[in-house]
This record gives C-alpha cells, sequence and structure tokens, in this order.
C-alpha cells in the first residue's frame, strides 16, 4: 500500500519533466533547512529526503524491529515521514519506559482514523494522560466493569445457562467449544452494554466494529505527510464517514430508547429496574463535557452522547 503511493507520486513526476523540476528544487531547500535544525535522535538507518524510512515499512515486523536493534542498539529511531518513531527494544529501556517513566510515554498516537472514529478522542483509551483520563478511569473501575456490578448483571448467568443447556442436548455429538465460548463472551457484552441480546442487532453492531478495526490499521499518507493527505485518500475518507455514521445511528437509537425507558420508569418480571452500561453512562450525561478532580465521581466528570458512543465502541 505505501509503495502503491510512493510509486504513483514517482510516474505522475516522471510524466511531467517540468513538475518534477517544481517539486525537485523545494524538496532539495526544504531538506537542507530540515538538516539544519535537526534534534538529537538515538541512531537509527539513514532514511530518504521528505518520507524518511517509510519504505521500510515492510520490514518492520518484529523480526526485522529485532534486526535492527542488533545494529543499532536498544533505543534506535525511525522517520516515518514528518513523525518521528523512537523504538525500545532493550529490558531495561522497556522498564524505563512503561514502569519508571510510563506517566510519560502513555499517551496514544494521534492518527486522522483515530481521532475521528474516537469523536477526537472522547473514550478512555485513547485519550491523553489527564484529569479526563483519570476521571474516565475511575469511571469504568467503580461503575461499568466493577465486581460488584459484574454480579449483578442476570445477562451473564442467563448467557452461561443457555450455553449449558446447548452441550447438555448435544451430549454424546461433537460440538465446536471455542464457538460458544466467543458467542457466550459476545452475548454476555452486548446484553451487559445494552440490555439486549437482539441477534440483528449484536451483528450489525459487530461488523460495525470490525469495520472500525480495519479502518484504525489502514494506512493513511496524512497520518505521516499532512500536506499530502490528497493522494489516494478519497476511499479512505468516505469509508471514516460511513462507519462513523453508522455508528452514529446504531447507538443514538439505543441511547434514545434507555433515556425513554427511564422515563417511564419500566422495571423487569422480578420488579426492578435492571441497568446496563449504557444507564450507567447515562447517570453522568450532559450536553458538554465536564471535568474536575473531586472525589465525587459523579460531580468530577459529565459526558456528552459522543463521550458514551466512544466509551462504548472501545469496550468491544
Amino acid at each position: 500500500m505505501v509503495q502503491n503511493n510512493i510509486n504513483s507520486i514517482l510516474e505522475a513526476l516522471q510524466a511531467q519533466p517540468m513538475l518534477l523540476f517544481f517539486f525537485i528544487i523545494p524538496l532539495f531547500f526544504l531538506y537542507l533547512f530540515s538538516t539544519s535544525r535537526r534534534k538529537r535522535y538515538p541512531p537509527g538507518p539513514l532514511g530518504w529526503p521528505l518520507i524518511g524510512n517509510m519504505m521500510m515499512m515492510d520490514q518492520l515486523t518484529h523480526r526485522g524491529l529485532a534486526k535492527l536493534a542488533q545494529k543499532y542498539g536498544g533505543v534506535f529511531h525511525l522517520k516515518m515521514g514528518y513523525v518521528h518513531k523512537i523504538v525500545i527494544s532493550g529490558p531495561e529501556e522497556a522498564r524505563q519506559v512503561l514502569q519508571v517513566q510510563d506517566n510519560i510515554y502513555s499517551n496514544r498516537p494521534k492518527t486522522v482514523a483515530i481521532s475521528y472514529l474516537t469523536y477526537d478522542r472522547a473514550d478512555m483509551a485513547f485519550a491523553d494522560y489527564g484529569p479526563f483520563w483519570r476521571q474516565m478511569r475511575k469511571l469504568c473501575v467503580m461503575k461499568l466493569f466493577s465486581r460488584k456490578r459484574a454480579e449483578s448483571w442476570d445477562s451473564v448467568r442467563d448467557e452461561v445457562d443457555s450455553m449449558v443447556k446447548i452441550v447438555t442436548t448435544n451430549t454424546g455429538t461433537s460440538i465446536n467449544l471455542g464457538e460458544l465460548v466467543f458467542c457466550l463472551t459476545r452475548n454476555i457484552i452486548y446484553r451487559a452494554a445494552f440490555g439486549t441480546s437482539s441477534d440483528e442487532g449484536q451483528d450489525y453492531f459487530i461488523k460495525i466494529l470490525q469495520e472500525f478495526s480495519k479502518l484504525f490499521g489502514a494506512f493513511n499518507m496524512a497520518d505521516f505527510i499532512p500536506w499530502l493527505r490528497w493522494i489516494g485518500q478519497q476511499g479512505l475518507n468516505v469509508r471514516l464517514a460511513k462507519a462513523r455514521a453508522s455508528l452514529d445511528g446504531f447507538i443514538d437509537s439505543i441511547i434514545d430508547d434507555h433515556i425513554e425507558r427511564k422515563k417511564a420508569n419500566v422495571i423487569n418480571h422480578d420488579g426492578y429496574r435492571e441497568t446496563d452500561m449504557v444507564d450507567e453512562l447515562l447517570a453522568f450525561y450532559s450536553e458538554e463535557t465536564k471535568v474536575n478532580e473531586s472525589e465525587d465521581l459523579q460531580n468530577a466528570i459529565r459526558l456528552t452522547r459522543d463521550n458514551i458512543k466512544a466509551i462504548i465502541m472501545v469496550s468491544f
């Protein structure tokens, strides 16, 4: 993919010699300017002007990185377009990054896809470390995924009972246990999040998440060379817009349904109102995100619809 994009640029330049001339001259001066102001980075393979080490992308597997570490040491530098990357390979260096100074290195890359699909990183997984992240973590630990909360989910017992019945009714015959466990996990998470076990809605939601997963890992020239975002990105931009629109439509309808059920005070057959992840998040709902360092979680954070949708998306 990367090679094809770069080759398309070179072919376009070869077809127009004057365009090549006007492209190379600014590139040359840009290279001189960048080298004159270059910061000191760890050693690493020498890259090309502008694109850096992007031609090596297909070699950067775990084995490829191990070979580079043997040559350049436990800490080495790669330049991907305008993005500088530091690779950590040694055990002591890894301990410094992941344990001793983890708060400095805890932020995740802000790619175009991540920023767009997570509503400008409105969730906990991709948010920068800070007051918002800390309160979101507290919300997840104390409300969404606490042990007490998990034990109260009737969906867990219902789905486990359902799987046990399937196994017992197939006594003496072979069954795909891996598939059963996967379906059990998926059903529990879906019911815990949305309070329903609709197969139709579940399959549609899984397809949305699969598309999100592909888009998170898709190559985007704009992530490395922002001013070349126009090259071959139209199809990707369409997919990004379509994927987020699908998530908006799906979860907005669920949020609206939960709000209506709360107003109507709908209860189950046992005489109490069973809540799910959406209900827990709606308890913190507001038109505007607000965060402070208060010990009282209810007053410490307020979530918008975008926050709620982003949290649900990354929870799966």
